[in-house]
């Protein structure tokens, strides 16, 4: 049966406008960091995508070893692309990113010309494009010369292979190096994703303040701690969470007894707001300064359906900041 988007998809998303770029992102974008692996099974990928496209949801973010296996999530969201929602390729904004290791050898990962372009290569065959609308540079390289690897960014969008060029974990000086970097060459930094969530607040001691003078975006990634800022393990580590499986990044040590005192205190914020912890998590985010989008990932159409819920409640007032820190130091 041939897919049909949904007639209303963009009556409710808010898009936000990418720095100083002509670029909108919905304020909530799916990235497929995990659960859309080939260990992972399709039937459940294509209706979280199809699912999220319905919901307003045109961005999706990609990286050349999301998986597992490492290049897998490319591969499963180009089949998806090349099925149900090639005529809809024009609405969507596609993203990948190289940096991390990827293939053997000294070139199979980091900032170097030679890395970043054939990882882009192979990103392009596994999800059947063209090109992608950003590509970035996934994390920074002290052994590689900056111009070399912003230089790589140069030429994938000026040969047509990416439409804008990011950058991702990238600590503010290094980003406002590369910004200028780039705006030397005429290709501007569209965006940074950094790790954002409210127990991971690095982007506040100078990053945004960059983003927001060189007029990049920014979008948070992890911005539910993969998981922590959620309900899902104030009774302990369930089958089926990322916490339980082998090859979750989120580890079971991590799921303390100090963590659950603090995410207790914001649960009950966010009951009070009316909100599921989660929804709370995401209002923050998109409250901060500079923001342009939250970048969720899920297991299940569900969660995501219940993440866009968030959208109708992200104002947050003083005295509910005020009690959201407080909650955070515990």
């Amino acid at each position: 049966m041939n897919y049909i988007p949904s007639a209303i998809r963009y009556d409710r998303m808010p898009y936000r406008r990418c720095g100083r770029s002509g670029l909108l992102l919905p304020a909530i974008s799916l990235g497929l960091w995990h659960n859309f692996g080939s260990v992972d099974v399709f039937e459940n990928c294509q209706e979280m995508i199809l699912g999220s496209f319905d919901l307003g949801i045109t961005h999706f973010d990609l990286a050349n070893n999301y998986g597992p296996v490492p290049g897998s999530a490319e591969e499963t969201f180009g089949r998806i692309l090349k099925n149900d929602l090639r005529a809809y390729r024009d609405e969507l904004v596609v993203s990948t990113k190289a940096g991390y290791r990827m293939w053997p050898g000294p070139h199979g990962e980091w900032g170097s010309r030679k890395s970043l372009l054939a990882s882009l290569d192979q990103s392009l065959k596994r999800l059947g494009l063209d090109y992608v609308d950003i590509f970035y540079s996934h994390r920074p390289d002290t052994e590689t010369p900056l111009e070399e690897t912003v230089g790589a960014l140069v030429q994938a969008v000026r040969s047509g292979k990416a439409l804008y060029a990011g950058v991702s974990n990238y600590p503010a000086d290094m980003t406002r190096r590369a910004a200028d970097l780039l705006a030397s060459a005429g290709v501007p930094l569209l965006i940074h994703q950094p790790r954002y969530n409210l127990f991971n607040r690095w982007v506040e001691d100078g990053l945004s303040d960059v983003l927001l003078d060189v007029g990049a975006g920014c979008i948070a990634f992890c911005p539910l701690a993969q998981g922590l800022l959620t309900c899902r393990y104030l009774k302990g580590i369930e089958d089926g969470s990322r916490a339980s499986k082998p090859h979750g990044f989120l580890k079971p040590d991590q799921v303390t007894e100090e963590k659950m005192q603090r995410v207790r205190a914001l649960a009950e914020i966010a009951a009070n707001r009316g909100q599921t912890l989660a929804q709370l998590a995401l209002a923050w985010v998109l409250a901060r300064p500079a923001v342009t989008s939250v970048l969720i990932g899920a297991s299940s159409l569900q969660q995501i359906q219940e993440n866009v819920v968030t959208l109708e409640k992200i104002h947050i007032t003083p005295e509910e900041l005020a009690a959201i820190d407080a909650a955070c130091r515990l």
